[in-house]
């Protein structure tokens, strides 16, 4: 089975409410959608969103990075050779972290439908259903306890709150605010997005473990670089602290992990630059007895649907984070994952589970 054709497509998705955290705003969900076409006629479908202030990949320096660099090494390569073409995705150019995912998870698509296999029995098979949180935008207290309620009315029953865009104050405000909206049996993830320092974060967090607001973890709340600060936090408060940001390799992963500058570390595919990677810092951490989350950033259900497959494969993954497609005014997938409320069920098919990808216009590019 060797590779005969990599394609690349744009798809802009609008989002039905505004996504905002403590680095952006985003009103639409864009990306690079890739195609990789088999000599034996099998197609693998790879997803990478721009996320230039996280991940520095805009929707241009994917493009190239995927023609100029990985497209070249990866046509007529026998995908049998999977384990030495990731190596090579991996060294054949420094960053690109969302190109390499794209082309990451397209490659794995292809390798486990010709295995004839969905990919999570193929990464591991740990579970078939998997459920995801909600995520609540950083907004005025109201409005964050307007939606928040609004979403476990929807059968979710924990909730990511964005936070760390304003003074701690306005963030407690918004905190107490959903927990007297929404009682005290619904879980409350905050996510910070690197939006404290370290003591600020120290005097957050024990702020609302003495008003017992029951918060599960607080993810990044320092910035991305400062580890010493992660560890301080990490150090101060009873409340667990999940790294986000900060990983992004697996060296990044073992630094963070024999530091113990964090409790828990959310690995993202756009991050770690694909699935190959992310397993090996799945595993660092599992060895190390240190649980993991699988996250997204704003993808359509391609990206997610590969993530929740490599997410449901893994024991040692306990929270997943896989609530973007919920968010996109209209579906420009068909098949992959399949929701019903906070549920996420596998699709049995072999590969991603993906027959048709609609890109705008009209225009299919199903698996002929």
């Amino acid at each position: 089975m060797k590779i005969d054709k990599i394609e690349t497509y744009r798809v802009a998705v609008p989002l039905i409410k505004p996504f905002k955290t403590a680095l952006r705003t985003v009103n639409t969900a864009e990306a690079i959608i890739v195609k990789i076409s088999c000599d034996n006629g099998i197609i693998g479908w790879g997803e990478a969103p721009p996320t230039v202030v996280i991940t520095g990949d805009s929707l241009s320096s994917i493009e190239s990075a995927i023609h100029d660099v990985l497209k070249p090494f990866l046509e007529k390569q026998s995908l049998l050779n999977y384990e030495s073409i990731f190596q090579e995705i991996q060294s054949i150019l420094i960053g690109n972290s969302s190109a390499k995912a794209a082309v990451d998870m397209a490659i794995f698509d292809c390798i486990s439908q010709q295995c004839k296999l969905p990919l999570y029995q193929f990464l591991g098979g740990h579970k078939q259903e998997i459920e995801t949180d909600y995520t609540v935008s950083v907004n005025g207290p109201e409005e964050m306890g307007e939606d928040a309620v609004s979403y476990v009315q929807q059968g979710f029953d924990v909730l990511k709150v964005k936070v760390g865009k304003d003074e701690i104050a306005t963030d407690i405000e918004r905190i107490r605010e959903i927990r007297n909206r929404i009682g005290k049996a619904i879980k409350i993830r905050l996510d910070a997005n690197q939006g404290w320092k370290p003591k600020e974060a120290i005097q957050a967090i024990r702020k609302m473990e003495e008003l017992d607001l029951n918060i599960e973890l607080v993810e990044q709340p320092v910035k991305a670089w400062d580890i010493a600060g992660l560890k301080q936090v990490t150090d101060h408060v009873d409340t667990l602290i999940m790294a986000d940001e900060s990983v992004f390799s697996p060296k990044q992963a073992f630094e963070v992990i024999k530091t113990r500058s964090a409790d828990l570390i959310n690995i993202k595919l756009m991050k770690s630059g694909g699935i190959y990677q992310a397993q090996i810092i799945n595993q660092l951490a599992e060895v190390c007895g240190m649980e993991c989350m699988v996250g997204s950033m704003i993808e359509t259900r391609i990206g997610i649907t590969a993530a929740a497959h490599f997410a449901a494969s893994k024991k040692n993954i306990t929270r997943f984070d896989f609530d973007a497609p919920l968010m996109l005014a209209k579906e420009v997938v068909e098949g992959g994952i399949r929701y019903s409320g906070r549920k996420i069920t596998l699709p049995k098919e072999p590969g991603l589970g993906i027959t048709n990808v609609h890109i705008g216009g009209g225009v299919s590019l199903g698996n002929q």
